[in-house]
């Protein structure tokens, strides 16, 4: 009788015989650029906890790891004159309940406030409060340190081309 081939890793489920090579899962592009980019957001979190311009709850926040770096996508992606939910969720790639979660959190942390839409009177702009704007202040000194760094360790001609790749990528 024949035995079944495992669909997956296509072997024979002896377990005499050596399992397939499945290295490539922890290397491959895509999950270097996912280790690269919390490392990144971590890293700016990390300085923006110490920032004296941060207000000091934020500041809290992020020391106590109460930050995160979901948290940064509404400071990523949040226009200065504001921003509806859905071009918010859109532009970030989250679901609008997603969304509506991390602006609820940032709401109550004094980051954001919701007011009217003057061009559309059902709908709500999300704006940057005072202290929002303070923390996308820190939020652009701490992402130009994180680069500083980022450039030291690999070296200028190196962050050149991932920045040119990256961006070539991106955009294709």
């Amino acid at each position: 009788m024949a035995v079944a081939k495992n669909k997956i890793s296509n072997t024979t489920p002896n377990a005499a015989e050596p399992r397939r090579d499945d290295r490539w899962r922890e290397t491959h592009l895509g999950r270097l650029l996912g280790h690269a980019m919390r490392k990144f957001d971590e890293r700016v979190l990390h300085l923006m906890a110490h920032d004296e311009g941060v207000p000091l709850a934020l500041a809290n926040l992020a020391a106590r790891n109460q930050i995160s770096a979901a948290h940064i996508h509404i400071t990523r992606h949040l226009a200065l004159g504001g921003s509806r939910l859905t071009e918010l969720s859109q532009a970030a790639g989250m679901s609008k309940q997603a969304m509506g979660d991390l602006v609820d959190q940032c709401e109550a942390w004094g980051l954001v406030k919701r007011g009217a839409d003057p061009l559309d009177a059902r709908a709500k702009k999300l704006v940057f409060t005072q202290d929002g704007l303070a923390w996308l202040d820190a939020f652009k000194v701490a992402v130009a340190q994180a680069e500083i760094e980022f450039k030291e360790s690999v070296g200028q001609d190196v962050a050149t081309v991932v920045a040119l790749g990256l961006e070539a990528y991106a955009q294709a």
